[in-house]
């Protein structure tokens, strides 16, 4: 075998390096979270199962107007959208989605990228990189993506301790004050599923004069008057500079974006790498998702059912002792703690229960903090959620997990 091929090929079977397995479904459009699998855990042919690890938290990518959004757009403008936003593929459907979500955070203009990944990626690369002496200060738990933006930008950083306004503080006062400075973190954190005390962060960013740059990725659509987030909730939107959002999760569909000063998204237009080098969102993608934006935007029922659905997942779990990492979201991480185990409970809930939560392993989370990432959705039913709750619990037994003493969280991490 090649030498480089035998390399991984000997590093994948090792325990420490195992390979992701992938679950081959087909979301039921109009009866998700029921969804088939090829790989029937009986193995008794294809069959149906519920689904609990999806970020279409709101159901919106089944939604009758945003499907219908989409086949429209896809009739009249056809699959794909011809070529990069500056040569050939701009269209109308973009530029009105743009125009929507500036509005939606209350900021002078949107930029669409074909991904949130790319979003962070290409945006933070310019904005922490254009001065050539910004320091940035980022959350120890941000997304690969901020930290892949920040590390592409070549710009100095320091890393503040998960949401401690404290530590950041020390951080940027050790900067000085006439240093170019950037405060980027997430509102809702999508392994741990807790909340940044944004209020004290923003205060200590303006204290400091420095720039802030909100990922919202997972509270967009889910939180906040008309969607626009947790800094929106707080009557704090004005306090970010920059506010970053996916099309992918609330919104159902596909894509990423940044909103702000004019000045700053136009620099990120004019530079990001991935932005100008990309072929833009099919027209469809962007009309499926402005049709997902406006409605949510005067609707809160789904909001209403996502987030009763996870306190009633909260309650559940807290009365058999099953761990979890917070009840500040939507996002549900069933503590496990160990590689091994993860999958097996992985495994039994699917084969015994239909029930289909991916394990998360490193280097998603850390190695020794292995979840099971639950979302329940607004479309999921309480009595959905309850056998959730009853399935999990058995399988815990079954496998003489340990149950909780007391509130769980992330192990404190040095400076």
């Amino acid at each position: 075998m090649n030498r480089h091929l035998d390399f991984f090929s000997q590093r994948l079977a090792e325990p420490s390096g195992r390979g992701r397995e992938f679950l081959e479904i087909g979301r039921i459009a109009g009866r998700y979270p029921a969804a088939t699998t090829a790989q029937d855990p009986t193995g008794a042919g294809p069959s149906e199962i519920s689904v609990w690890c999806s970020n279409d938290y709101l159901g919106m990518g089944q939604h009758t107007s945003v499907v219908a959004a989409m086949r429209q757009a896809a009739e009249e403008f056809g699959a794909g959208s011809g070529g990069s936003r500056n040569i050939a593929g701009t269209n109308h459907h973009h530029v009105l989605l743009e125009k929507e979500l500036a509005d939606l955070h209350g900021k002078e203009e949107a930029l669409l990228f074909t991904s949130g990944y790319t979003a962070n990626d290409g945006a933070l690369a310019v904005l922490a990189g254009l001065s050539g002496d910004c320091t940035v200060f980022s959350d120890e738990l941000n997304h690969a993506s901020i930290i892949d933006g920040i590390r592409h930008s070549g710009a100095a950083k320091r890393i503040f301790r998960h949401n401690d306004a404290d530590h950041l503080d020390e951080l940027l006062t050790e900067a000085g004050p006439d240093r170019p400075k950037l405060v980027v973190l997430e509102s809702v954190y999508s392994m741990s599923g807790d909340v940044a005390p944004l209020a004290r962060i923003a205060e200590t960013a303006r204290r400091h004069g420095a720039t802030t740059y909100l990922d919202e990725v997972h509270a967009v659509g889910m939180y906040g008057p008309q969607g626009a987030g947790i800094a929106a909730r707080t009557g704090l939107a004005d306090e970010f500079t920059v506010v970053m959002g996916t099309l992918a999760k609330g919104f159902g569909v596909c894509g990423g974006y940044i909103a702000g000063p004019a000045a700053l998204v136009d620099a990120v237009r004019s530079l990001s790498r991935p932005f100008i080098f990309t072929t833009s969102l099919p027209p469809a993608v962007a009309a499926a998702a402005l049709a997902a934006v406006r409605h949510l935007r005067r609707s809160e029922s789904e909001r209403d059912s996502l987030r009763d659905n996870a306190q009633l997942l909260h309650g559940l779990l807290t009365e058999r002792r099953i761990p979890f990492l917070s009840d500040m979201s939507h996002i549900v991480s069933v503590l496990v703690g160990e590689d091994e185990l993860c999958r097996k409970m992985s495994a039994l809930l699917l084969q015994r229960h239909g029930v289909y939560i991916q394990p998360i392993n490193a280097p998603s989370v850390r190695a020794g903090e292995e979840i099971l990432r639950i979302a329940p959705s607004a479309v999921h039913r309480p009595d959905d959620v309850r056998r959730l709750a009853d399935a999990l619990d058995t399988v815990w037994r079954d496998l003489d997990a340990p149950r909780a003493d007391g509130p769980c969280r992330y192990p404190a991490r040095p400076a």
